[in-house]
């Protein structure tokens, strides 16, 4: 036993024998020779009864101190190595607690940080907002959160997420519970977020502009070339009609001019297509189109370029009832596309087979 723990025992000891005297004083003693042998048996049971239940009592005093050791372990876990910061904050934003993890992300001894005001450790620009959140909180009573930069020990700043919550100590005074959370990482990434969406909007807008751009240059393009070849077109055609009458040999020279030139206007078309498209302003008039007129144009079409390459064409008779909703021009145009396809991929000598079905009522399959 040690001497601090020895000295305590005997001033306990000296304390009881104080109050046996002073019981001794106010009380008739007891003369242990005037007692009977039952009643010092009955004596000696009570002082055996009662020392036992002092052992008892004293086993559970050290299960208790157990048990509250324990508790203190616990809290020492949940509090002080919590992955939060956790403060106790006096009315007028003094430090009185912190755990481990608070001192840590301010990278100051725990003992430093006790008896701080808040405003000391936040960044002078941000101490409004801190004033503000403690505000609403001393109006409202509900939990504040905020976010602010705070300064470590060396002056580095940090970003953290802060949470104030209205309690009450031990003796009833108010006090504010305080969460930190270091969100430094997030802050970081949100601002390289907001770099790159500038940078994108930027890109954006400059895409935007070449793309308009192009499709300025596009339709003004198409709208000069359309004129000229709409003379050669006209000048063509006066030219098939002429008096007298063209020889055969022109006559060629003529259609294959014709040719080439209503196949120009096509791509000039479809150049215009492209850049309504674009521009979403695409416009189709979708009505009922008799379907064997549009498989005849597209005939006449490509029967010249079947021809170049030894090809039979064969286009099963459609009835000239059967109509379709469809915008005439584009179907003609996709038609034709399937079928310069089926030509250019083709071999000499082959066919090319172009049927038609209706597998449902509202359905016509090409």
């Amino acid at each position: 036993m040690t001497s601090k723990a020895t000295s305590r025992s005997q001033a306990l000891r000296n304390r009881a024998e104080d109050v046996v005297h002073n019981q001794q004083d106010t009380k008739e003693s007891v003369n242990l020779q005037d007692l009977s042998h039952e009643d010092m048996r009955k004596l000696v049971h009570e002082l055996q009864v009662h020392q036992i239940e002092l052992e008892m009592q004293n086993e559970e005093l050290r299960q208790t101190q157990a048990e509250l050791d324990n508790a203190r372990s616990r809290y020492f876990d949940l509090y002080d190595l919590a992955p939060v910061g956790y403060c106790t904050v006096s009315e007028n934003s003094v430090i009185q607690e912190a755990n481990f993890t608070a001192a840590a992300m301010l990278d100051l001894v725990r003992s430093d940080l006790v008896n701080k005001h808040v405003s000391q450790l936040v960044v002078k620009s941000d101490q409004d907002t801190y004033y503000q959140c403690r505000k609403a909180l001393l109006e409202t009573g509900a939990p504040q959160d905020c976010e602010l930069q705070m300064l470590k020990r060396d002056g580095t700043v940090f970003w953290v997420h802060m949470r104030v919550t209205a309690a009450h100590d031990s003796s009833g005074a108010p006090v504010q519970r305080m969460v930190l959370s270091d969100i430094t990482e997030r802050k970081h990434l949100d601002s390289m977020l907001l770099v790159k969406s500038q940078e994108l909007e930027i890109s954006r807008k400059v895409a935007d502009k070449a793309s308009q751009a192009k499709t300025d240059f596009l339709s003004n393009m198409t709208h000069e070339l359309r004129s000229p070849l709409n003379a050669i077109l006209g000048f063509a055609q006066l030219l098939e009609m002429a008096t007298p009458a063209p020889s055969p040999a022109q006559t060629t020279n003529i259609n294959q001019i014709l040719r080439a030139g209503w196949y120009l206007l096509d791509l000039v078309g479809e150049i215009l297509d492209l850049t309504s498209i674009e521009a979403g302003r695409l416009r189709l008039t979708v009505e009922p189109t008799p379907l064997s007129g549009v498989l005849q144009e597209c005939q006449k079409s490509i029967s010249t370029s079947a021809l170049k390459k030894n090809l039979h064409l064969h286009f099963d008779p459609v009835s000239t009832t059967l109509m379709v909703d469809a915008d005439r021009d584009r179907l003609v145009k996709v038609v034709l596309h399937l079928l310069s396809n089926a030509i250019k991929y083709n071999r000499s000598g082959g066919d090319v087979e172009v049927s038609c079905s209706v597998p449902s009522g509202n359905k016509v399959r090409l």
